[in-house]
C-alpha cells in the first residue's frame, strides 16, 4: 500500500506534456525518481527540492500511525462461519434465480459484514453482499458437474476476508430422456427365421441416475400397419427385438419399419413426476427371400391350336413360370414329362413348344383331336430342402384339319370300314336285273366314300361318269366324311340283259373345298329275268280270328297267287309286308296258309282289326300283293275297372254314410263279359254297412261310434267291395272303400292312479319330482289332448309340464322350479292336488292327490377355518424342517368326508410375481398338514412370500352340489439369513489427492457395495481398515488421515472417505486405504469383504502459477474458457487453486496470476517444463490463452510470498523505519547545505546551456530514466564529465546508470529463438529513439546456465518510458 501511495505522489509529480509515467521502486530503496520528459530539463531542481521535503514529512507521519495501526490490529476480532457451512445440496432443476442458500456467519464485535463467492465455480451464483443472501446464476447440470466447491467469504471491514470452502451437491432430476447409441437402423433376416430369434438390438442411454436412468423399449408402430404385422416383433426389456411370428416374403411383407423409442421409468422433474422419451426411431428390416416354394405357372390352364400341316419348328404357345419365391427369382427350365403324342411336339428352353415332327389330325382319335402335353418347370438351384423344385401342368394342343385328303372309296359297309390307306380301291362289281326299276340299287356292290378331313373339308360331292352313266345315278350326291355309296337305276328302258350282258360307270368323288377327286370304276352285270309277275284273285280278303288265340292258330288257309311262268319263274312264295300286325301273323311260303304268330298281343280291347299285306313272289322274283283284313272276335279277358278312390269322412254318432261305387268293363258292351255285379267283402266292420248289386250304392246300418274302432286304425274303417262281370270265366275287381269317423269330444280324462307319492332330495334345484299319466279315450289329439294343473300347499315350489303320449295318453312331469330347492330341516313332506282337463268347451276334467316326500342329501360344501390359515413364517436355507401349520376345514352335513389340496402356489418378491421358483418348496397333505419339502432350497433372495393357495373337498357331497370349499390363501413369509457377504462394485474410477486444495472433512474417495439379503442383513457399514503411505522410494507408514462414512442409494451403498487432518503438500506417494464392507444382521454372524483404494497424490512442486495482463476479476469470469485451453493442450485435468492480483510492487506486465495443478487420470502431473512444452505445441491453444491475458508461465516458488512473512516483514520494516527517521534527522542539517550548493551549480548549468550552440551538444545517447547521458556520464548541457556538476552523490553505486524502468528477471522474450536481439545504434537525431527495455535487455549476455521459460506479450513495450 505504501508503495501504491508513492507511486500515486510520483507520478503527480509530472507536469510535462508527456504525461504520467510508470515509477516502479527501485530494489532497495524506499523512493522513487520520476523521469521527466526531455523536453523540459530546468525542472529538476524543482522537483528534488520537493521530493527532500515530502521525504521528511512522510517519514513524521509514519511515526505518527504506527502505534495506532498496531493497536488496531490486535483489537478487532474477525467474523466466524455457522457450523452448517461446509455441505449444500441443491436439486439440478432449481431455476435460475432462486434463492440457493445463505452465507451465515457471525462477529463478536457486531460489525456490518461483507459477505462474497468465489472459486472456479463461483460463477453459478450471485451473493448479496450485505445479507449473505446466495442465488442460482447458472443453471446447474448433474451430468456434467455433480458436485463442486466455492470458497465464501465473509470480511468485517478489519481484516483480509474470512474464507472456507463450501461443498456444493447436485442432486439429480429426470432432465434427460434416454438416447439411442446405435448409429444404423438397419437389419436383414431370412424368412425362415425361427420365431423367437433376435431380429436386432438397441441401446439407449439416459445420464440420469435412479428410476430416470433405467431404459425401457417400447415399439409404437409397424409398417405395414396390418393385423398380422402388429404382433410379429416384440421388444424385450434389455432391447433385443425378437421376432413373434413366422415371416413370408411373398405371403405377408419383404419389409418392416418399426417405430421404436424409449423412455425411462420417470422421476422427479420441476416438483413433478414424469416419464422422459427419447426422439423416435425407425427400424428398417428386410426380408431375405429363401427358396422354400415350388415354381408357379403364370396361368391356370394353357391351350393353343396348330395346323396339322404346320411345319417342324413351328411356335405353337409359349408356357411360363416363375420362382414362387419372388425375392430369388430363379431361372426356370422347361422340359415336356408326359404326352399323347410324345414325337409331335418339343419345349425351347424359353418355354416355347414347338412342333418337332409332321402332324396328321387324321391319326388322332374322332371324338378327342387334341394333344395333351405335360410340362415340367424345374428351378435350376435347390431349394432349402436340398431339392429341385419343379411344378407341372398340363398343356391342351388342338390339331386343326386341313384340306389335304382327297375322299377314296373302299369296298366294305358302314360303320365296319377301318379305312386304312392300304385298302382303298378303284374297281367295284355289282349286278341288276334288266329292266329293274328306277331308283333299284345295283346288287353285291358294297362301296363307300370316305375323306378323313373334318368339317367343311370332308364335304365331298358324288356323280357318274363314264359310257352308261345316263342309265344310272348315284346316291347321295352329296356326303361329309364317309357314307355308303349306292348306284341306282335311272332309265330301265335302257338296262336291257339283250342289249348289253355288262354296263360300266365312274364314280366320281370330288372334294367340295379343294376340288380334288376320286374316280372308281363300276361293273355291273345285267341280270336276265321273268317278265310275268303272280296274280292274287281279290285284292281283299275279309278274315276273323279270336283275340288271344294260341299261336299257330289258322287264320286261313284258301288263299293262293297264281303266276304264269314256269319252272324256276313259276315258283311263288309268300311273305308277310311289314304292316301294324308285324310279329302277330305269319304265312308259310310254300303254302299261303296264314297263321297267328303271338296271340298274346292280340287284344280287340285295344285294337279290334288289322290290315296285312300279303306277298307273292315268283322265281324271277316277281311278286304281287294283297290285303288281308283281320278281325278279332271278343272273349271275357278283361275284368271290370272301378273309377276313382273312395275315402269318406263321417262324424261319429250322428254321421251317416251314402256312396255309390263307380266301376265299368272294357269287353264287349251289351254281353255278359261287360255286365257288373257289386257284392261287399266280409271284414271286422261290414256288418254295419249294405251295399246294392247292382247299383254299388253302399250305406251304414246304425250310428258310426269312434271308440269302438281299433285306435291304431286312427278312426278309419276300411271296406273291400268286389265288381264282378258275367262273362265265362268271371272276372272281378275289388276296390278299398275308407270311411273316416270323424272323433267328436264325448271321453273325461282318467288318472292311471287315484293318488301319488314321489321322494324329491334336498337342496336340488329344479329337479325332477315324479311323472303322473291321464288317459283319454277319444282317439284325436284335438279331444284326448290333456293340460294339468297344480293346487294345494306349496304349490309355488313345483311347475307341472305335460307330454302327449300316444293314444290319448298324457304325462305330467312335476319339477321343482330353477331357483327353489326343498330343505329337508324345514318341510318334509307337501301335498298337491293334480288336475287333467281337456281344452274344450265341454272342461271336463278329473283330479288326483300327489304327496312329496323330501329327502334329506349331503348338500353343504366345507368351509376353512380362517384361524389355520393365519400367516406364518420359514427361515431360508434349510433353517427349518417338518411340518409347518394345519389346515382346518369343517362341514355342516353328518356324513362328510373331507381332504385337504394344494389349489396352486404364488410366488412373489417384492410385490411381483417370480414365477414358479418356490413351486417345490411345501407340500400340503390330505390332512390339511402343511410340511417344509425343499428346506435346502428355500431361498428368500428368489422369493419373499409363498402363497399357498387351498381349499377342502368333501368327498361325499351328492353330484350337483359344490363338494369345494372357497379358496383359501396361506401366506409364508420366507424369512432372510444372513446367507449372502456384501460385495464392492467394480469401479475403474481414479482416485487423485492434491493436499493443498484438499481439506480436512472434504471427499477424497467413494466405494460402493451391495448385499443381496434384505433388512439388517442387507445393511452394510464401511469402515476403514488400515491406511498407509507408500513413499515414491517405497517407504510405508501408517497414517491416521481418514474417516468413512455409509449412505445409500437406491439399492446400493455408498462409502464416502473423507480427509480428517490436513496433508503434507511436500511428500511425494500413495495414500493405500483398505476398506471394509460388513453386513449388520441382527442374530446371524456378520459377513464382510475388503478393498484396497490407492489415493496418488500430487505434491506443492508441480504447481504451477500462470500470470496475467488482467484482473482476477477478469481471469475469475473467463477462467472455463482458460481451462478449456488448457485442457486441449494438455489433455489433463486442472485444478485451479487461487486467482489473485499481483500486488503493485510487481511488475508492471502481470496484474494477476492463477495457481494451479495439472494431473493425469494415473495421478501423475504435469511439471513446468512439461507444461511449457505442451503449450507450444498446441498453437490453437496457445493462441486464446494469449487471448485470454497470459504473459507468464513460472513455478510457483520463484513468485510466491507468503502473506505472514510479508506482515512480519512489513512490521519489522516499520520497526527499523522509526530507527532510521532519527539518524536521519540527526544527518537532515548536514544534507541542507550541500543541496543548497548544487542548486547554485545546477541554475549555472543552466545559464550556460543557454549559450551554448545546438550543433554543439553531443550526439550521445542517453541512459534510460536518468539525467546522465552514455558511459562517461556527460552533462548534456556543457559535455562535461557528470562530476563537473557535483552529482556523483546521487549515485549509490554504478547500478544507477541502468534504467529505473526495466522488468524484473522473468520478463523475457516469448518467442527468443526467432527474433534477433536488438543491438545499440549510434544516436540519430531524425529517427525515433529506441525502445528502451529492448536496448538495455540487448546488454545482457546471450545463454546462460538455466533455460529461459519466458512469453512477450506484444501488448506491453516500454517506449512510453
Amino acid at each position: 500500500m505504501i508503495a501504491q501511495r508513492r507511486r500515486r505522489w510520483c507520478q503527480s509529480l509530472l507536469p510535462c506534456s508527456a504525461g504520467p509515467r510508470r515509477c516502479p521502486p527501485v530494489p532497495g530503496a524506499h523512493h522513487c525518481l520520476c523521469a521527466p520528459s526531455r523536453g523540459c530539463p530546468a525542472q529538476l531542481p524543482w522537483r528534488l527540492l520537493a521530493w527532500g521535503t515530502f521525504k521528511m514529512a512522510w517519514l513524521w507521519l509514519l511515526c505518527a500511525i504506527l502505534p495506532a495501526f498496531m493497536v488496531s490490529v490486535t483489537a478487532n476480532v474477525p467474523p466466524v462461519f455457522g457450523s452448517n457451512m461446509s455441505v449444500v445440496t441443491l436439486a439440478e432443476d432449481l431455476p435460475v434465480g432462486a434463492v440457493a442458500f445463505w452465507i451465515v456467519a457471525t462477529d463478536r464485535d457486531n460489525d456490518q459484514l461483507t459477505y462474497g463467492i468465489s472459486g472456479p465455480n463461483a460463477y453459478f451464483f450471485s451473493v448479496t453482499t450485505n445479507t449473505g443472501e446466495v442465488k442460482l446464476n447458472r443453471s446447474l447440470d448433474y451430468e456434467t458437474l455433480s458436485h463442486f466447491q466455492v470458497s465464501v467469504s465473509v470480511s468485517d471491514g478489519h481484516y483480509h476476508p474470512v474464507q472456507k470452502d463450501l461443498r456444493v451437491i447436485v442432486q439429480d432430476r429426470n432432465d434427460n430422456a434416454p438416447v439411442f447409441l446405435n448409429t444404423e437402423f438397419t437389419a436383414t433376416i431370412s424368412e425362415t427365421l425361427p420365431v423367437g430369434s433376435v431380429v436386432f438390438s438397441v441401446l439407449a442411454e439416459d445420464k440420469d441416475t435412479g428410476t430416470g436412468g433405467v431404459v425401457q423399449y417400447f415399439i409404437d408402430n409397424v409398417i405395414p400397419s396390418t393385423d398380422n404385422s402388429k404382433t410379429l416383433f416384440h421388444i424385450l426389456e434389455n432391447g433385443s427385438i425378437v421376432l413373434n411370428g413366422s415371416l413370408s416374403y411373398n405371403n405377408k411383407s419383404a419389409f418392416y419399419q418399426l417405430q421404436l423409442k424409449a423412455c425411462d421409468s420417470g422421476g422427479l422433474l420441476n416438483n413433478s413426476y414424469i416419464i422422459q422419451c427419447s426422439q423416435p426411431v425407425f427400424l428398417s428390416i428386410s426380408v431375405i427371400d429363401m427358396p422354400d416354394l415350388d415354381p408357379q405357372f403364370v396361368r391356370e390352364f394353357y391351350s393353343a391350336s396348330v395346323a396339322e400341316d404346320a411345319a417342324v419348328g413351328t411356335s405353337v404357345l409359349k408356357v411360363e413360370a416363375v420362382d414362387g419365391d419372388k425375392g430369388i427369382n430363379d431361372n426356370v427350365t422347361y422340359s415336356i414329362s408326359n404326352s399323347t403324342k410324345p414325337t409331335w411336339f418339343n419345349i425351347m428352353e424359353n418355354g416355347v413348344i414347338i412342333v418337332d415332327a409332321p402332324l396328321d389330325r387324321e391319326q388322332l382319335p374322332k371324338d378327342n383331336e387334341e394333344v395333351q402335353i405335360q410340362v415340367t418347370a424345374t428351378e435350376e438351384s435347390l431349394n432349402i430342402y436340398g431339392q429341385q423344385a419343379n411344378v407341372s401342368i398340363w398343356v391342351t394342343i388342338r390339331v386343326t384339319d386341313v384340306n389335304d385328303n382327297k375322299p377314296e372309296f373302299y369296298n366294305c359297309t358302314l360303320p365296319g370300314c377301318s379305312f386304312s390307306p392300304q385298302e382303298a380301291q378303284v374297281n367295284f362289281t355289282g349286278y341288276v336285273d334288266e329292266h329293274a326299276s328306277a331308283r333299284i340299287s345295283i346288287d353285291n356292290l358294297t362301296m363307300v366314300a370316305y375323306d378323313p378331313d373334318q368339317g367343311d373339308n370332308s364335304i365331298f360331292l358324288l356323280a357318274l361318269d363314264g359310257p352308261d352313266a345316263a342309265a344310272f345315278s348315284v346316291s347321295p350326291e352329296r356326303a361329309a366324311g364317309s357314307v355308303n355309296v349306292q348306284v341306282v337305276v335311272r332309265n330301265s328302258e335302257t338296262v336291257d340283259y339283250e342289249k348289253a350282258k355288262v354296263m360300266s360307270v365312274q364314280v366320281v368323288a370330288t372334294d367340295s373345298v379343294s376340288g380334288n377327286n376320286s374316280v372308281a370304276l363300276v361293273t355291273i352285270h345285267l341280270r336276265n329275268i321273268n317278265d310275268h309277275r303272280p296274280m292274287f284273285s281279290q285284292s281283299l280278303y275279309e278274315l276273323t280270328v279270336p283275340e288271344h288265340c294260341p299261336a299257330g292258330y289258322l287264320v286261313t288257309d284258301s288263299i293262293h297267287a297264281t303266276d304264269l311262268d314256269e319252272g324256276e319263274w313259276g315258283r311263288i312264295t309268300y311273305s308277310l309286308l311289314p304292316g301294324n300286325g308285324e310279329g302277330l301273323f305269319e304265312v308259310d311260303p310254300n303254302s299261303g296258309n296264314v297263321t297267328v304268330k303271338n296271340g298274346t298281343l292280340l287284344d280287340r280291347e285295344k285294337q279290334a282289326m288289322y290290315y296285312l299285306t300279303l306277298q307273292a313272289t315268283d322265281g324271277g322274283n316277281q311278286s304281287t300283293t294283297t290285303t288281308l283284313q283281320i278281325t278279332l272276335q271278343d272273349i271275357n279277358d278283361n275284368p271290370p275297372v272301378v273309377r276313382g278312390s273312395y275315402n269318406i269322412f263321417v262324424p261319429e254318432e250322428d254321421g251317416n254314410v251314402s256312396v255309390t261305387i263307380q266301376a265299368h268293363d272294357d269287353d264287349q258292351p251289351e254281353t255278359n263279359n261287360s255286365r257288373l255285379l257289386f257284392s261287399l267283402l266280409p271284414g271286422p266292420y261290414s256288418q254295419n254297412f249294405s251295399l246294392d248289386p247292382d247299383t254299388g250304392l253302399l250305406r251304414n246300418l246304425k250310428p258310426l261310434d269312434r271308440e269302438a274302432i281299433d285306435p291304431a286304425l286312427e278312426g278309419r274303417i276300411v271296406l273291400t267291395v268286389c265288381v264282378a262281370d258275367c262273362g265265362v270265366p268271371s272276372l272281378s275287381t275289388e276296390v278299398n272303400v275308407t270311411i273316416t269317423v270323424e272323433d267328436i269330444n264325448d271321453n273325461l280324462p282318467v288318472f292311471n292312479q287315484s293318488s301319488y307319492e314321489f321322494q324329491v332330495k334336498e337342496m336340488d334345484p329344479g329337479a325332477l319330482v315324479g311323472t303322473v299319466k291321464a288317459w283319454d279315450a277319444d282317439q284325436t289329439e284335438t279331444n284326448n289332448r290333456i293340460s294339468f294343473s297344480l293346487s294345494g300347499t306349496g304349490v309355488n315350489n313345483f311347475m307341472l309340464r305335460g307330454d302327449v303320449l300316444d293314444q290319448g295318453w298324457a304325462e305330467g312331469h312335476l319339477w321343482l322350479l330353477p331357483d327353489v330347492s326343498l330343505d329337508y330341516e324345514t318341510q318334509r313332506f307337501l301335498n298337491l292336488v293334480v288336475s287333467a282337463e281337456n281344452p274344450g268347451p265341454q272342461g271336463l276334467s278329473s283330479t288326483a292327490n300327489i304327496t312329496v316326500v323330501v329327502m334329506d342329501v349331503n348338500d353343504e360344501p366345507p368351509t376353512l377355518d380362517a384361524d389355520s390359515l393365519q400367516r406364518i413364517s420359514v427361515a431360508e436355507n434349510g433353517s427349518q424342517q417338518g411340518q409347518v401349520a394345519q389346515v382346518i376345514a369343517h362341514d355342516v352335513d353328518t356324513k362328510a368326508l373331507l381332504k385337504i389340496e394344494l389349489v396352486s402356489v404364488i410366488c412373489t418378491k417384492d410385490g411381483v410375481d417370480v414365477g414358479s421358483v418356490c413351486h417345490g418348496w411345501f407340500s400340503v397333505v390330505a390332512n390339511g398338514s402343511v410340511y417344509i419339502n425343499q428346506s435346502e432350497a428355500i431361498d428368500y433372495e428368489a422369493c419373499h412370500l409363498v402363497t399357498l393357495v387351498v381349499r377342502a373337498e368333501d368327498l361325499t357331497t351328492d353330484p350337483g352340489f359344490e363338494a369345494y370349499s372357497s379358496n383359501g390363501n396361506l401366506l409364508i413369509n420366507i424369512e432372510d439369513k444372513n446367507d449372502n457377504a456384501p460385495y464392492f462394485l467394480p469401479d475403474n474410477q481414479t482416485f487423485v489427492i492434491i493436499p493443498e486444495l484438499v481439506l480436512p472433512r472434504q471427499q477424497v474417495a467413494s466405494v460402493r457395495a451391495r448385499d443381496e439379503d434384505s433388512g439388517k442383513n442387507g445393511n452394510i457399514k464401511f469402515s476403514i481398515l488400515k491406511a498407509d503411505f507408500v513413499s515414491n522410494d517405497g517407504a510405508i507408514n501408517p497414517v491416521q488421515a481418514f474417516q468413512i462414512t455409509s449412505s445409500m442409494e437406491a439399492d446400493l451403498f455408498i462409502g464416502s472417505i473423507y480427509l480428517v487432518t490436513n496433508l503434507d503438500s511436500t511428500i511425494q506417494g500413495t495414500y493405500q486405504v483398505t476398506v471394509q464392507a460388513q453386513d449388520q444382521p441382527a442374530a446371524d454372524p456378520a459377513l464382510e469383504a475388503q478393498t484396497t483404494l490407492n489415493l496418488f497424490t500430487v505434491d506443492q512442486s508441480y504447481r504451477v502459477r500462470l500470470q496475467f495482463s488482467t484482473d482476477k476479476v477478469d481471469v475469475g469470469a473467463n477462467v472455463e474458457e482458460i481451462k478449456a485451453a488448457l485442457i486441449q493442450a494438455t489433455r489433463t485435468s486442472v485444478y485451479v487453486v487461487t486467482i489473485q492480483n499481483i500486488d503493485s510492487m510487481a511488475r508492471a506486465q502481470v496484474h494477476s496470476y492463477m495457481d494451479a495443478y495439472f494431473v493425469f487420470s494415473n495421478g501423475s502431473a504435469l511439471t513446468l517444463n512439461e507444461l511449457n512444452m505442451m503449450i507450444r505445441k498446441d498453437q490453437d491453444a496457445l493462441k486464446q490463452l494469449l487471448q485470454q491475458g497470459l504473459v507468464v508461465v513460472s513455478s510457483q516458488e520463484s513468485q510466491e510470498s507468503d502473506q505472514p512473512k510479508l506482515l512480519t516483514s512489513v512490521i519489522i520494516g516499520l520497526v527499523v523505519a522509526l530507527v532510521l527517521v532519527l539518524v536521519i534527522m540527526a544527518t537532515a542539517l548536514l544534507c541542507v547545505r550541500k543541496s543548497y550548493h548544487r542548486k547554485l551549480q545546477a541554475m549555472k548549468a543552466g545559464k550556460e546551456a543557454r549559450k551554448t550552440p545546438t550543433e554543439a551538444t553531443t550526439s550521445t545517447a542517453a541512459i534510460p530514466g536518468t539525467n546522465m547521458y552514455n558511459t562517461e556520464r556527460a552533462n548534456p548541457v556543457l559535455d562535461l564529465s557528470t562530476k563537473d556538476l557535483g552529482l556523483e552523490y546521487l549515485s549509490s553505486s554504478d547500478l544507477d546508470s541502468n534504467s529505473l524502468n526495466s522488468l524484473d528477471e522473468n520478463s523475457v522474450d516469448l518467442d527468443k529463438d526467432s527474433k534477433e536481439l536488438k543491438k545499440t545504434l549510434p544516436h540519430n537525431p531524425s529517427e525515433p529513439d529506441p525502445e528502451p527495455l529492448s536496448a538495455v535487455l540487448s546488454g545482457r549476455p546471450a545463454g546462460g546456465s538455466g533455460q529461459q521459460l519466458s512469453f512477450t506479450n506484444h501488448g506491453l513495450d516500454t517506449t512510453d518510458l
